[in-house]
């Protein structure tokens, strides 16, 4: 029998699930309230202090009564539409032109509504789980970063948060500016990313944060995303099966597509330039499907967006866990990796290497500045024509000569770099004096987490030197290699990065099974 203690935790637990129906359902109460009213209604996105993006099909959408007309304007852009039969009503303002503001957005029907305080720039979406939902007032350094930020060109809305067994029509949140305390509401990760965009483009950012710690990828899925593939479908299937309300309500949802019904699809179309990710921890165990997974992803919300061409740029999972003296050890996380790496070879996508961001001691970093300054690079030099360079040394090829490998390498600008090593480093940025020793798998070494084996597949530290524009792996106890693999566990010790200072991610160049694709 449960203890009293146990069951007021289920019971409270209940309730709250209970809660988030009831809101659920308020705002689907709310949205039909709106259409059977004649006063003309806009979504939570359009209030005052929004951004909007510059672009030439700006979607704006609301309520009204059946088949009224309404009237959208902005700084000189102007469209009009009518309400349909259920009181809905879209239409697109031309904002290509159009200067960064402040404007104010207005929408007349019976009744005349006016959004004040609105910008036009670039608006990202930012989504994943609890390192994205992590807030810049909890980050490292976040008490001087907010007395010294004071950016109302940079501004944060966020989803709160909601899920639903069907898509809702409307979101609960609200545009809030960086400056000082109000900066430390935003996603550490999007303000970054958000601050160094907006320095390097001179024009106003905007970042929509739909995010929540301990999500599942297929949380964020739509059904018919998730229907795309039978495996796909058939997993999804298996996780509603193996969830029951008293447990679900202990472990915010993990139930396929109730994210994307509570807090993404009512945020579709608002006009974005692109979206950031940074999620996997909860995927970790399906990291030969995870690729999959983000490519049917992405197709979806391009399609439902408009944006055969929307980027998507995600975060490889920062090492985590204790370091392990073994090489070879299997690593879901890394697994996780290469299905993460895997996707970026879908068009448009790309992704940050944090692979010497992460701590041994949380799975939550508290390092999100260089984090959302390189998925920034990646925009800019991506989607913004700026010349800088976002991707350290990426795995291309390897030849085998004289019982050494030799491996060769994209984006090795500014030539390869064997970064130094420390004595000791802080397992914890909570606790920075306490440090332990790094013990050095390959001591006489140039490059540290190469591993490398032979026919009987048994792994063995490796000897990993630069020469130009390669690097040379080698071991007296494997004299005939046939494969190296690089930063191959859960919380590698590496040092392999190119001259501007962005590291290598890991990889191997075999293709043995792995405990994920059994």
């Amino acid at each position: 029998m449960k203890s009293n203690h146990q069951h007021n935790k289920v019971v409270l637990s209940f309730t709250s699930v209970i809660r988030r129906r009831i809101s659920c359902t308020l705002l689907g109460f709310l949205a039909a309230h709106a259409t059977l009213s004649a006063e003309v209604k806009l979504p939570a996105l359009f209030s005052d202090h929004a951004v909007l993006q510059s672009a030439a099909k700006v979607p704006v959408w609301g309520w009204a009564a059946p088949s009224e007309e309404v009237s959208v304007s902005l700084a000189g852009a102007n469209a009009k539409t009518k309400a349909g039969t259920d009181g809905k009503w879209m239409t697109t303002l031309d904002l290509s032109a159009t200067g960064p503001g402040p404007f104010d957005l207005i929408v007349k029907g019976s009744n005349e509504l006016k959004v004040t305080d609105v910008l036009v720039g670039e608006v990202w979406l930012c989504l994943g789980q609890s390192n994205m939902e992590m807030k810049l007032s909890t980050t490292e350094g976040a008490k001087d970063v907010m007395a010294k930020t004071n950016n109302p060109q940079l501004r944060h809305f966020k989803v709160e948060k909601n899920e639903s067994a069907t898509p809702v029509t409307d979101v609960v949140g609200k545009w809030v500016l960086a400056v000082n305390r109000d900066a430390g509401l935003f996603t550490g990760v999007g303000f970054y990313f958000g601050q160094s965009l907006q320095q390097t483009l001179s024009t106003p950012v905007g970042l929509v944060n739909v995010s929540w710690g301990g999500s599942m990828a297929e949380a964020w899925m739509s059904p018919e995303a998730l229907a795309s593939d039978d495996e796909m479908r058939q997993r999804a299937e298996a996780l509603k099966a193996q969830i029951d309300l008293p447990e679900k309500a202990l472990v915010p949802r993990r139930s396929p597509s109730y994210l994307y019904n509570g807090m993404l699809s009512p945020v579709i179309p608002y006009g974005i330039a692109g979206a950031i990710w940074y999620q996997g921890e909860s995927n970790v165990g399906v990291g030969s499907r995870y690729g999959k997974l983000l490519s049917a992803m992405i197709r979806d919300w391009r399609g439902r967006w408009a944006q055969n061409d929307l980027p998507l740029y995600i975060c490889q999972l920062a090492n985590f866990h204790p370091k392990q003296p073994e090489p070879g050890a299997t690593s879901r996380w890394a697994e996780l990796r290469e299905g993460q790496t895997g996707f970026t070879a879908t068009a448009n996508t790309g992704q940050a290497i944090l692979i010497d961001l992460g701590e041994d001691a949380t799975i939550h970093p508290r390092n999100k500045k260089d984090v959302g300054e390189r998925l920034a690079r990646i925009a800019l030099a991506r989607d913004y024509a700026r010349d800088v360079v976002y991707s350290g040394p990426v795995y291309k090829s390897f030849t085998v000569e004289g019982g050494k490998l030799l491996l060769r390498f994209t984006h090795a600008d500014g030539g390869l770099v064997a970064r130094e090593l420390p004595a000791a480093y802080p397992p914890s940025s909570l606790d920075p004096g306490k440090t332990v020793p790094l013990v050095r798998n390959s001591p006489g070494s140039q490059l540290e987490g190469f591993i490398i084996c032979g026919e009987n597949r048994k792994w063995v530290w490796a000897d990993a030197k630069i020469e130009g524009d390669t690097v040379v792996v080698s071991s007296l106890q494997v004299p005939a290699p046939v494969a190296v693999r690089y930063a191959w566990a859960n919380n590698p010790t590496c040092n392999l990065y190119n001259g501007a200072g962005l590291p290598a991610g890991p990889f191997r160049t075999d293709d043995f099974p792995g405990s994920t694709n059994q």
